[in-house]
């Protein structure tokens, strides 16, 4: 079977479903996780989930992904618009990345419109809510092993 698939979800994301449900929506954060899964299992594929709200973890669980997962499906929150560090971290691995973002960040505040992320990304999902982490699982899952 091939490697799995790492979601990171970054700060703040564990609030889903209380947190601005006009923004982000009503589910949860272990409900994304559970379509990851099941997306994932319709292409024999499995995923690893992490969400923490701490940079330095997030970029500790990023280099432990090489080598060990095929791609990487990556919400960084807050920090897509502030983290060099992360972006940084991200090359480590040497697997596709897609980062994905609930609410379409274009339409939000101007301060959302940079992304660090994307300019390493293989691809970016922004506007689609959850379904986003759906469309970016089976994305990698077609194109890594």
């Amino acid at each position: 079977m091939a490697a799995p698939i790492l979601i990171l979800n970054g700060p703040n994301l564990n609030t889903l479903g209380v947190r601005q449900p006009e923004v982000y929506g009503s589910e949860t954060l272990d409900d994304v996780v559970e379509l990851c899964r099941v997306t994932a299992a319709r292409f024999d594929r499995e995923i690893v989930a992490f969400q923490s709200n701490s940079e330095g973890a997030l970029i500790d669980r990023i280099h432990r992904a090489r080598g060990a997962e095929s791609g990487i499906v990556i919400n960084p929150g807050g920090l897509t618009h502030t983290s060099v560090a992360l972006r940084d971290a991200l090359v480590i691995p040497e697997v596709p990345i897609v980062e994905v973002h609930i609410s379409n960040v274009h339409a939000r505040e101007e301060f959302r419109h940079h992304s660090y992320i994307s300019g390493i990304a293989t691809a970016v999902i922004a506007g689609m809510g959850v379904a986003g982490y759906a469309a970016a699982v089976e994305f990698l899952a077609t194109r890594t092993s």
